[in-house]
């Protein structure tokens, strides 16, 4: 067996520094990958277009890596290979201080929106991921087995065995729990340990202890004066900063929830469109909603007195709406932490209301916009019941591709279907669209019920009700839904923030 023959050569020959040093490889290699979609989420989000970069750029430069190692490792020294190890340290801790400044340039280029994130890619982690290719390579000459194959095949085994380290501890252990800065720290650390055997190398590893430590000590004492808390959660980097007496929540650089600080409400706009539905039926009680950020409306509504069950998939966000934004379950408000899709295949309660507001301006679940998903959405709503889907998007234009897409897979699965855009602005925007059973309302219902509405004066908010066309517009599927396509037009576009 295969496994066999692994353990047989360890056994054989022992652990020598030159396969410490392909495991590293393998181990930093990986674990760069892997990083990469975290550091590129905030700026280019978490799309397909993004993870097929990062993983065309990783195999370039490991293919350029591999064949100009081989080309050059006839009578190389172990302390060849030292400095290829060496050339990845400088170059993380380069991408470590120079990394927000190059990912600030490379968003404004004239790049077309699906590939903007290949430019970033290839600079950041091209060339570290090109100098570990030289590792294996180098290993396969200074190897003391008898055949070019048997050195080859046991360095390919090793590397492969540092890149599954690399892969699941970097998913399972670094990123959920251990900040960016660290990691690239741990990264930058770990390829200079095959190197600390070597007595000569020492003199040539020192400049970068210094910078290890220098490193940490920045990272450990630099904090933001307005950023009140961090977190790097399984899912996404997490911010709550403070400006203007306004409490933000930003998820992957993208600004998700916001309260003033002196508890008189809230800053941005589209949450009052969220009483809409009050006015398209008189007796709600049951609501839900799919996401939650920093649990704003979740907590308005249950202030009310409606039984409020809200859903958030994230445990590191609803742990800081608990410490940033008073997010507390009481027994009008239960929060499920799981996937929201999951939670209504699971559960049998009906709602009068459901809210969705799971998505951001660049990154959207796909399974959360398809008609399938629309049709469980439908089922676990009342005789009566609305649904609201807040999305950003533009309401005209190329930008408004993923707008008439949900718009018509809505309109394909409830029987009414209405489009708000909450600005009169050609930019992207929170557009709520709302969707009913067994009712049709027009614009003039709507206001003679806002008359009697005595929470909120909702004149506003409805006369910005427009009529949408899809009848050209795609319905999503859970076998067709290329919602990154959609969103193309928005990437580098600015948003109105609520």
């Amino acid at each position: 067996m295969l496994s066999g023959d692994f353990v047989e050569s360890f056994v054989d020959r022992g652990f020598t520094k030159i396969d410490l040093a392909v495991g590293v490889s393998g181990i930093v290699s990986m674990g760069l990958e892997i990083l990469a979609g975290r550091v590129l989420a905030p700026r280019f989000g978490s799309t397909i277009y993004t993870w097929g970069s990062i993983i065309g750029v990783s195999m370039l430069a490991l293919s350029l890596g591999y064949l100009h190692g081989g080309r050059t490792s006839y009578g190389a020294s172990f302390r060849d290979l030292e400095k290829f190890m060496v050339y990845t340290t400088g170059y993380i801790f380069f991408v470590m201080f120079a990394g927000e400044f190059l990912l600030s340039a490379a968003a404004g280029l004239p790049v077309p929106p699906r590939y903007a994130s290949i430019v970033p890619v290839a600079v950041l982690f091209g060339p570290p991921t090109y100098f570990l290719g030289y590792v294996s390579p180098y290993a396969a000459q200074l190897s003391s087995k008898d055949t070019k194959g048997g050195a080859s095949g046991h360095f390919y085994a090793v590397g492969t065995a540092g890149s599954i380290l690399g892969a699941f501890g970097t998913t399972f252990l670094l990123v959920p729990f251990v900040p960016t800065d660290w990691i690239y720290i741990f990264f930058a650390s770990l390829t200079l340990i095959p190197l600390l055997g070597d007595l000569k190398a020492l003199k040539t590893v020192s400049p970068f202890l210094v910078l290890v430590i220098g490193a940490l000590l920045v990272t450990s004492s630099s904090v933001s004066g307005e950023t009140v808390y961090t977190d790097s959660t399984v899912y996404q980097e997490l911010k709550v900063s403070d400006s203007d007496g306004v409490r933000t929540l930003y998820l992957d650089g993208q600004p998700q929830s916001a309260v003033y600080l002196n508890g008189s409400g809230y800053p941005w706009k589209y949450l009052d469109f969220f009483h809409l539905p009050f006015l398209m039926r008189d007796d709600v009680e049951d609501v839900l909603f799919i996401g939650g950020g920093g649990f704003v409306g979740p907590q308005e509504f249950a202030g009310m007195g409606y039984d409020v069950d809200a859903v958030e998939l994230d445990p590191g966000v609803v742990k800081a709406a608990q410490q940033y934004f008073n997010l507390s379950e009481g027994p009008n408000l239960q929060v499920f932490t799981q996937d929201g899709r999951e939670f209504l295949r699971e559960t049998n309660n009906t709602y009068d209301v459901i809210y969705l507001d799971a998505f951001k301006k660049s990154q959207v679940p796909f399974h959360l916009t398809t008609k399938e998903f629309m049709q469980l959405v439908h089922d676990r709503t009342d005789r009566n019941g609305v649904v609201v889907s807040n999305i950003i998007s533009t309401s005209s234009g190329p930008g408004s591709k993923f707008a008439k897409a949900e718009y018509a897979t809505m309109s394909s699965v409830f029987d009414s279907s209405y489009f708000f855009p909450t600005r009169e602005t050609g930019l992207a925007q929170n557009i709520e669209l709302v969707a009913t059973k067994n009712q049709s309302l027009n614009q003039s219902v709507l206001f003679e019920r806002a008359d009697t509405y005595k929470r909120k004066n909702l004149t506003d908010e409805i006369s910005m009700m427009r009529n949408f066309s899809s009848e050209d517009a795609m319905v999503l599927t859970d076998d067709y839904a290329p919602v990154e396509r959609l969103l193309n037009p928005l990437v580098g576009r600015d948003y109105v923030v609520g």
